[in-house]
Parts: structure tokens; sequence; C-alpha cells
């Protein structure tokens, strides 16, 4: 029976994280809804800047859930700036929590409102965050053969002319890494060997498509390249190696006590322009992650395993930052919700909002 309780209780830890991140979705949209109106007649880069901050408001509620109550230690090897710069942030891809590993640092450097994001194409069908995060900058794109550059490039300098910062998250992997995935892992290094590319252990054979389009396009407007590589501890088997990564349920769950981010800063200068150099330039970057994780992993030595090289920095995130952001969207969907007439706009929100978002892209299509 006890145990039982412990764990239904231990089952629900994500329960109050979802009802809130979900719940104030039409809250946040009603809010943007009304300030792009507002703004029409003014300045471009006046709604940008207030949308960065709104953008800000929601995501630092996610990072309240995220770092604050799981609890999480975050281990920093590298030096992270502190101030902010326009970047294209390129890193292992492995978990759905890595899209919050990229918000955890931008907070880190007060550039939480400039993050933006490739996704994949499908994503762009989610019920109103697949709207928002297009307008907030994000690029959808799809795989392969049918990437089309074109769109990509057009929106990328958009805001390179308008001065728009710029923190672009790309995972070049293109699809997450899973040990399990036996076919997709002998796929992508039977890739890299008929190349005479490195085969690589933990993680896939970058492509270089987005990473060369969004470089190119905004070479002129960036300072550098975050390379980033991520590990969950914390999910150790019995045989000392890991399981899966957690997904952002098990997460919440605190099935990961430990994240440990590797961060390396690379100039824009050193980075290759041509794509067939740049292609060789990110598989070196992705062996450097590889050789980073197998000593993660499997080194021999047991002073070198479970950390990466280097001196690590137990990073913490002020709740003065996060709690704030989860209190007014917390207050204001309540409020929204307390009268028939605002449980009719919010039911609205979701219905009629996920509608209008899907015809836009049908339409921009």
């Amino acid at each position: 029976m006890l145990l039982s309780l412990v764990l239904h209780t231990y089952s629900m830890r994500y329960l109050l994280p979802s009802v809130l991140l979900l719940g104030s979705a039409p809250t946040y949209l009603l809010a943007w809804t009304l300030w792009r109106v507002l703004s029409a007649l003014l300045p471009a880069r006046l709604y940008q800047r207030v949308d960065d901050r709104l953008y800000c408001v929601y995501q630092n509620m996610v990072l309240f859930f995220f770092e604050n109550y799981t609890g999480v230690q975050i281990l920093l090897y590298g030096d992270l700036p502190k101030n902010k710069e326009n970047v294209i942030y390129l890193a292992n891809h492995q978990s759905t929590v890595d899209w919050i590993v990229a918000d955890m640092l931008a907070a880190r450097q007060d550039a939480l409102g400039h993050v933006r994001y490739v996704l994949k194409d499908g994503l762009k069908w989610l019920p109103l965050y697949g709207f928002y995060f297009a307008q907030h900058g994000g690029i959808y794109v799809k795989r392969s053969a049918k990437f089309d550059d074109k769109e990509m490039r057009s929106k990328l300098q958009s805001y390179v002319n308008a001065g728009t910062p710029m923190y672009l998250v790309i995972f070049p992997e293109g699809t997450r890494y899973n040990a399990t995935y036996t076919k997709l892992l002998s796929a992508s290094q039977a890739f890299a060997a008929q190349r005479g590319l490195a085969v690589l252990k933990h993680v896939l054979t970058p492509r270089i498509k987005a990473t060369h389009v969004a470089f190119d396009s905004m070479k002129s407007h960036l300072d550098a390249i975050y390379d980033v590589t991520v590990v969950y501890e914390g999910n150790e088997k019995g045989s000392g190696k890991y399981s899966n990564p957690p997904s952002m349920t098990e997460f919440l769950c605190k099935q990961c006590p430990t994240l440990h981010i590797h961060f390396d800063r690379i100039d824009r200068s050193e980075v290759p322009e041509e794509q067939e150099h740049m292609k060789k330039w990110l598989h070196e970057r992705f062996e450097i992650k590889d050789k980073l994780l197998i000593e993660f992993y499997d080194s021999p030595d047991p002073e070198r395993r479970n950390k990466f090289p280097g001196k690590s920095v137990h990073s913490r995130l002020s709740v003065k930052k996060t709690l704030p952001s989860v209190l007014i969207l917390g207050s204001l969907t309540a409020v929204m919700l307390m009268t028939e007439s605002g449980r009719k706009l919010y039911m609205g929100t979701w219905l009629y909002g996920t509608l209008l978002g899907c015809l836009w892209f049908v339409i921009k299509a």
C-alpha cells in the first residue's frame, strides 16, 4: 500500500507543471495577439523587443519547473560568456529536454528572449505553439531531399536586415540519438563510412544543410558558434551503462538529478564558409563530441568517468528570476477561468487559435 502511494505520488510530479505550462498557453497567446494588434503601426524593432520580453515570461516559467521544481544539479564545463551574443547554437540531440537546455544557457546570459529554433516541419501543426514559434522566429524545415533553403534564407535575411538578436538553436543530427534504435544508428554509421568520415558511436552523423544556410545567411550578423554537448546523468542501469535520456515527463519526475553541459565557444572567423569545408568542420566537431561522450561513459579510468574533462561549475538559476512568471501567468489564467465569458474566451482560443494557426500554414504553403 505504502509503495503504491509512493509510486503514485512520484508519477504525479509532472501533473502540476503540465497543467500550468499547457494551461497558460491560451493566456499567453491572447497577450501576444493583443500586442501584435497594438504594435501594427509601430516600428518592427519595438514589436520584436516586446515580443522577446513576453517570450522571456513564458520560458522563465518553463525553467522554474525544469530547474527549480526538479532541483536538477547543472554542472557547466567551459566558459559561457556573460554578455549576449548573436549565435548559432549546435548541440547533440537525445531528448525533448534538449530544447530546454538551450533555454537554460540563454537565461544565464540574459538572452532568453532571443532563442529561436530550427524545427522539424511536422511540429508546426502543434496546437498554438506551432504557430507562435513561427511568429517568434522559428523556422520549420523538411528533411533531406525535401529540404528547401529558399524560405529559410529569406526569413533569416529578414532578421539580419532588421537587426534582430539571434540565439538560433540547431540540432544537426536531424533526429534524436537513441542507442536502442540500432537500424538508425547503423545507417548513420554506414553513411559516414561510405563517405570516408569518422564513424561515430554516441552521436549520429550530422547533416550540414540547415547549419550552412544559417551561417551563410547570418555571417555578417553572427558573433560566434556555441558548440554544446549534453549528458543526462542519473539514469544508470545496474550494469553501469546509461539507459535512454529522460523524456520531459521523466525529467519532471526527477529521473535526472544531474545535467552535464560541455560548452565551447567558436568565433565566427574560425568557421569555414564554403559548404564542403563546413561539412568537414561540422563532422570534426561531432567527432570531438563523440570522444567527450566515450570518455564520459566508457573511460577505463574511474576518475575520468561520469564527467567531462576540465573543471565544472555548479550553476544555479535563482528562483527569484523564474517564480514571478509562474505567478503572473498562473494568476491571469485563473482569473480568466473564473467567469463564464472568460472560460468561453479560453476555450475559443484553444479551438480557433489552433485552427487559424493551421490555416495560416496552409495558406502560406
